[in-house]
């Protein structure tokens, strides 16, 4: 299936666009969506947090993925 993932912050200068398109198999997880990320972007695997939401809310690693799913990758945020 075909995943679009919402960008924001670091996780867009890393991978340098404001969407990103991975292809899973039918039934992924969060978890194999971020492997998958990882490894087309290794700088992902050194932020201290990446939290993803799925529909407008914090998802698990063992949150099922569908093709019609709202999907962002959060980076962790520092206030001042």
């Amino acid at each position: 299936m075909e995943l679009t993932i919402h960008l924001y912050g670091i996780t867009r200068d890393i991978i340098g666009q404001s969407r990103y398109v991975v292809q899973l198999p039918p039934g992924a997880r969060v978890q194999q969506l971020l492997e998958s990320v990882r490894t087309s972007y290794p700088e992902l695997a050194g932020l201290k947090s990446l939290l993803v939401a799925v529909n407008e809310e914090y998802a698990d690693a063992e949150t099922p993925l569908s093709e019609r799913d709202e999907i962002a990758l959060i980076p962790p945020v520092s206030g001042g």
